[in-house]
């Protein structure tokens, strides 16, 4: 099912060989390794918006190490509990970056049974092309577009998650389906904390703040904790980058002098919404979910 809409007039998109086109006859040439440019050029507010290749690549070196695994398998496990009467759900990522959570996202709800239809966008290209490129079983319909003007139909998704990307409350509530679920993944008060204190005099924790998002009513709060060793230049290197605390621009020399590892704590909050003020729901379905935060324990703890 192509879930992806005509970001000119709407209307639905026929896939074809190599172009998206509609009946109004707009249409959008499929880059070759499959991903579409639905971001029309009023809508680009920079020459080159998102992400640049140096940060999607640091970003993509370092997920590759499985840093973040824990905090991706606490998402796939969620969202699968939250979908798990539907056969063929829906999934709509917004703010894809480079495709890490979105492939093994898909990957658990296939493993569990389901079939499901995923679209996937960021506004940056080099992140959509360096996920498209990987997508070699093109699980997932990519494209270059922005979260507050989704080129996606009305109640077209079952779960819409948006993992660290800003959020477009009013869009986001327009694409979800009745009964269906927004999962939205932000960084805790000491996310990192490590970092900073290497680069900064008075490091600082990050402000949570509990925001109410129109059409959405808060089920859940889920802390996901991970404690994470980095080691090496590379990989110090990559983590720096990609989280955007330095200048790319900073030579590799600079990393002399910076600690050989460090210990850091990943501190992440799964935060999910749902329209209507209800969930899809069954009574074992409610208590797999309550599984992931009531197991003993009030939050999520991996240890690497």
């Amino acid at each position: 099912m192509e879930l992806f809409r005509c970001p000119v007039c709407g209307a639905p998109l026929t896939r074809g060989a190599r172009v998206l086109v509609c009946p109004k006859r707009h249409g959008f040439d499929l880059a070759a390794e499959g991903y579409a440019h639905l971001l029309p050029a009023a809508q680009m507010h920079a020459k080159i918006p998102g992400d640049s290749r140096e940060m999607v690549a640091a970003r993509r070196r370092f997920l590759d190490t499985g840093g973040y695994a824990c905090f991706s398998d606490g998402l796939n496990a969620l969202v699968c509990s939250l979908l798990m009467e539907l056969p063929a759900p829906s999934l709509v990522d917004a703010g894809c970056g480079e495709g890490y959570y979105t492939a093994r996202l898909v990957q658990a709800l296939r493993a569990s049974g389901k079939t499901p239809s995923a679209a996937a966008f960021d506004i940056s290209k080099f992140a959509v092309k360096a996920a498209a490129r990987r997508d070699k079983g093109h699980a997932v319909q990519w494209a270059v577009a922005s979260s507050f003007a989704i080129p996606v139909a009305d109640a077209a998704a079952d779960c819409l998650v948006d993992i660290f990307s800003p959020a477009a409350a009013q869009e986001f509530a327009r694409v979800v389906k009745p009964g269906g679920a927004f999962v939205f993944a932000v960084p805790g008060p000491r996310h990192l904390y490590g970092l900073k204190e290497v680069l900064y005099e008075r490091p600082y924790e990050n402000t949570v703040q509990d925001v109410a998002y129109p059409g959405f009513a808060l089920e859940q709060r889920i802390p996901v904790h991970s404690m994470l060793t980095v080691t090496g230049s590379t990989d110090l290197g990559s983590l720096f980058a990609m989280t955007d605390l330095i200048n790319l621009e900073t030579p590799a020399p600079a990393l002399k002098g910076w600690p050989r590892w460090i210990r850091l704590q990943q501190n992440c909050i799964l935060i999910f919404w749902s329209t209507a003020g209800r969930m899809r729901e069954t009574a074992a379905g409610m208590e797999q979910i309550k599984g992931l935060r009531y197991r003993g324990l009030p939050e999520i703890f991996c240890i690497y």
